[in-house]
């Protein structure tokens, strides 16, 4: 996987070469000369590993040794630039001042690059050496090993075990939509991650099916499919004569299938080009003549792209019951019994950790049954898998796994090996993900546009989503990611993978050679205290370190780091699990730190961030906003790429607080054009100019929002167009807000009352919160006219009426749009009615709680909505 690392200096190198000033005949000429000589050799590196990596795959030694090789070389590239860039980036901005590149401090540190890069040519030409010396046969055709895995698929889609466990709800709908006269574009899409037995339920389906139509096929297309040899066998398959298929097969086999009702069932699509092809053979099958396709993709796309969203069905992962019983299955398959009758209780018990460890995957369920056969049926041997059963069950689905990072672009593979850095069944934030991704440049955009890099890295995560690879946990009010998981079988091939590329390593396999300690580029710590200290014992200087991720307990974690030199670290992450508050002192560690680009503290801290961190030039994300009493540095903030700022404001002095005043404009200060996020500011500092620079500002949270807060906000003019999300902390004020020029407020939190009228809410309002607010019939009134209001949410509110009655005045305009109604721990609330059926014509779902001490009553309708 060394292409990760050529694509990571291919990015930095276009980044430096496209950034920077250089004039002709000066020293910085030639080092623009050096690193475009460096991007247009690892990129012929990269296609010669894209040629050679099938045969390292295939198991052939010398091959891998030159991959790994290739490896250490790209990761020592990359050190350099990393090393250099802050050097160039000096350099650039005093040409700038000086209109001059004939500087002596300059020409030292290019001239000194340009030694490095004639190292790295001797390298080369020595990697070279080696391949044609020992005659590395790297790239031959001869790709057997490539086709092992792929007639394995083929041979099972023909095999007669069509048996299926616990998917009988899903072969019944699946059936039911087949059949259904009305279906659109008569296709049905079997879809999910790898190992869900996607093949098994449509085998099944085919087979129950077939016999209701005229003729029937059932082909494996593959990752490399050949659009001519899946035709003949479809040819051969629904009656088309030997004579007939040696010439013009395609439009024989068109004539044929335009004339007879057919299903066809397409295995293992993974793109949409083979369909583009075979799509021109095939008639509509939404005719009259009612024909039917089955496929089965791992790609949601690929199913929605070939049959729309009504085709899709989205396999789940098997619950416990349905995979306790597919384990007995398998356990027992030469047992004429079947069951547990002779087992011990404690091997039941030992079993059924096993299938939970599986994760409800069939695949890995049969995996476990298989090497279990193979033991002898007692509890130490079981308990021995047990205890290493991850990596075994890995090593048995490993074949299939890999299938789906294979088909990754390379540009998706570190994204994707970047969830292994999290703990298993961890729920990852999206906004974390995608920032870390670019704070690491995994996401480069040649313009340098924030904005730009923040929409392709959601477009890599909802990629890697309709890959099935990652699964959604939480959406936001406008349907995007909000958070996500992976599952423990793709998280073990991460960090396989990961490892086996020095990407990173986790706190159980970073040691060994010291060599290799020195060289790890990013590292996590899921539990082990003993496991870091003794990490960074061994390796006191973690020069090559990039991304340092702590979810540990530890007291001692910051003086740990204190004498430590985090030269090229860029992403570093501490969560500390619920516990006592922890007084601590954050060393000027952080000062040392000088490319760190993203820093998020998690947990019961207490204690002040250092002054030095203002200095820090690269900071991209500072995200405290679950620590809280994290207090803020004050000074000139250096960074003018900062873009989210993020703390959870209770309990801070509002000198502590970021803010543009003209008492202190010298001391105090905000980055201008690029902050997209700032959570939270103090309503004290609150003015007019403050929005007025921060033009990209899409997400802004005030606390301690007063009469003259409203104001400004009320009167603003121009209005930012770019802000997206508002909250307000409210103390109590007297005057009414209007919101209702700002165009693109789609969430609005409101904490605390503030006089409300028809015009205190932006118009294309999206999601309400109101939190411990005063709600009384004027305020439900008001709310009912919102017209896009989807989400609308109440906490701790304090109700002037017993009743809310939540239906239209007459014309039948309540509510026209809202779909989800939370109403928790409502004060002296007793009852909430709808009493007619136009009223709230799209609400689906109405979340209630209420504490132990009283009860809501809820109208007929309202209650057949309660989740």
């Amino acid at each position: 996987m060394a292409e990760i690392l050529l694509t990571a200096i291919i990015n930095k190198s276009i980044e430096i070469a496209g950034n920077l000033l250089f004039q002709e005949g000066s020293r910085l000429n030639w080092l623009k000369e050096d690193i475009n000589w460096l991007q247009r050799e690892m990129r012929h590196i990269r296609s010669y590993i894209d040629d050679a990596k099938d045969k390292a795959i295939g198991g052939n030694s010398r091959v891998k040794n030159l991959i790994k090789d290739i490896q250490e070389l790209a990761g020592d590239v990359e050190d350099l630039l990393d090393d250099f860039l802050p050097k160039i980036q000096q350099s650039n901005s005093t040409i700038c001042r000086l209109k001059t590149a004939c500087i002596p401090s300059h020409a030292s540190f290019a001239d000194e690059f340009a030694i490095e890069i004639e190292k790295i040519k001797k390298r080369v030409a020595d990697i070279d050496r080696v391949r044609t010396t020992y005659n590395i046969m790297d790239t031959s055709n001869n790709n057997n090993d490539d086709c092992i895995p792929l007639d394995q698929r083929r041979l099972f889609l023909h095999a007669d075990e069509t048996e299926v466990i616990g998917l009988d709800d899903d072969f019944n709908m699946l059936q039911a939509k087949l059949l259904d006269h009305d279906l659109p574009y008569g296709v049905v899409s079997i879809v999910g991650m790898p190992g869900l037995g996607k093949t098994t339920l449509a085998k099944k389906l085919y087979r129950h099916v077939r016999h209701q139509f005229e003729c029937s096929g059932l082909v494996y297309v593959s990752q490399q499919p050949r659009a001519g040899e899946i035709l003949r066998d479809i040819a051969k398959q629904v009656g088309l004569a030997e004579e007939e298929r040696k010439e013009n097969l395609e439009n024989k086999v068109r004539s044929l299938l335009k004339i007879k009702r057919y299903v066809i069932l397409l295995d293992d699509i993974w793109d949409v080009e083979i369909w583009d092809q075979l799509k021109l053979v095939l008639p509509e099958c939404d005719s009259k003549i009612g024909s039917r396709i089955i496929i089965t993709s791992r790609n949601s796309n690929v199913g929605r792209y070939i049959g729309g969203d009504f085709s899709i069905h989205m396999l789940q992962p098997l619950d416990s019951e349905n995979s306790f019983e597919l384990f007995t299955k398998k356990i027992f398959t030469f047992d004429n019994n079947n069951n547990w009758a002779n087992a011990s209780p404690d091997l039941v018990n030992i079993g059924r950790s096993i299938v939970g460890r599986c994760g409800g995957i069939p695949l890995a369920i049969v995996v476990t049954a298989g090497m279990l056969r193979a033991r002898e049926r007692t509890e130490r041997a079981w308990n021995r898998l047990l205890e290493s059963m991850s990596h075994k069950v890995q090593d048995g689905c490993a074949k299939v796994l890999a299938l789906s990072y294979n088909d990754l672009s390379i540009a998706l593979r570190p994204c994707f090996l970047y969830f292994g850095l999290y703990p298993e069944d961890h729920e990852i934030r999206a906004f974390d993900l995608t920032n870390m991704w670019i704070a690491e440049k995994l996401i480069v955009v040649n313009s340098g546009n924030g904005r730009e890099a923040e929409s392709l890295a959601e477009d890599v995560l909802n990629d890697l989503v309709s890959r099935n690879l990652i699964q959604v946990a939480k959406r936001t009010y406008d349907g995007r990611i909000s958070s996500c998981r992976i599952h423990d079988l793709l998280h073990t091939l991460c960090v396989d993978l990961a490892k086996e590329s020095n990407f990173f390593h986790t706190e159980h396999n970073a040691f060994g050679d010291p060599g290799n300690v020195a060289r790890v580029r990013r590292i996590t710590f899921y539990s082990d205290n003993n496991a870091m200290n003794e990490f960074f014992r061994s390796n006191p200087k973690p020069t090559k370190l990039r991304a340092l991720f702590c979810f540990i307990n530890d007291r001692c974690l910051f003086s740990h780091m204190a004498h430590l030199n985090f030269k090229l670290l860029q992403v570093l992450v501490v969560v500390i699990s619920a516990g006592d508050l922890l007084s601590m002192r954050f060393p000027n560690t952080f000062e040392k730190t000088s490319c760190l680009r993203y820093l998020r503290l998690e947990g019961n801290f207490d204690g002040k961030l250092p002054n030095c961190m203002v200095k820090l030039k690269h900071l991209e994300t500072l995200d405290i906003r679950k620590s809280f009493f994290i207090k803020l540095p004050t000074g000139v903030w250096k960074s003018t790429q900062l873009r989210h700022l993020r703390s959870i404001g209770y309990n801070l002095a509002p000198y502590n607080y970021f803010c543009i005043n003209p008492f202190f404009p010298n001391v105090y200060s905000l980055p201008r054009n690029n902050l997209q996020t700032l959570m939270w500011m103090d309503g004290f500092f609150f003015e007019p100019r403050l929005l007025h620079q921060l033009i990209n500002l899409r997400k802004l949270g005030i606390k301690g929002v007063s009469d003259s807060t409203v104001k400004i906000l009320s009167a603003l003019s121009p209005v930012p167009t770019a802000l997206e999300v508002l909250k307000l902390k409210v103390d109590r004020v007297s005057e009414q807000i209007n919101l209702s020029s700002y165009p693109n407020i789609a969430k609005l939190h409101l904490s605390g009352t503030i006089p409300l009228n028809c015009e205190a809410f932006p118009p294309n309002l999206v999601k309400l919160t109101l939190v411990d607010f005063d709600v009384d019939s004027h305020v439900v009134a008001v709310l009912k006219k919102l017209p896009k209001l989807r989400i609308l949410k109440m906490y701790w509110c304090n109700h002037m009426e017993e009743k809310m009655d939540l239906s239209g005045d007459g014309d039948g305009d309540s509510f026209l749009q809202l779909e989800v109604l939370h109403i928790v721990y409502a004060r002296g609330l007793s009852e909430v009615s709808c009493r007619d059926d136009m009223s709230m014509p799209k609400l689906k779902k109405l979340f209630l709680l209420i504490d132990t001490t009283s009860g809501v009553r809820l109208s007929e309708r309202l209650a057949k909505l309660r989740v």
